[in-house]
């Protein structure tokens, strides 16, 4: 099954706050090697994003994302995992869930609506 993981900053981490957490680096090696990530990437910072709405036929535009949050999206991965558990697994070895938070969010499966 696929899992989207959203890797979520925590604006109160403070750099050297956990230095038992793991190095990204290794993690995408790991994952790659095992071949559950399938593709990931960071991402620019909420002040680069652009939110897109059609109201009335209108396209209306706003800078920055669309919900006030503290938490803010640094990246995401595609991950391909035999259930929740294992996906579960995986993101817990990611260094931002030791300094930040994860989202783990499994895919429509293609046959169903």
């Amino acid at each position: 099954m696929k899992y989207l993981m959203l890797v979520c900053t925590d604006p109160t981490y403070t750099p050297g706050q956990d230095d038992d957490a793991p190095d990204v680096r290794d993690w995408v090696a790991e994952m790659d090697g095992k071949g559950v990530r399938l593709m990931g990437n960071r991402v620019r910072p909420t002040s680069d994003a652009t939110t897109v709405r059609v109201r009335d036929r209108e396209v209306l535009l706003t800078d920055g994302p669309y919900a006030e949050t503290k938490d803010q999206i640094a990246g995401f991965d595609v991950l391909e995992c035999a259930d929740l558990d294992e996906a579960i697994d995986v993101a817990s070895r990611h260094p931002m869930a030791w300094n930040g938070m994860i989202e783990l969010r499994p895919f429509w499966p293609d046959d169903e609506d």
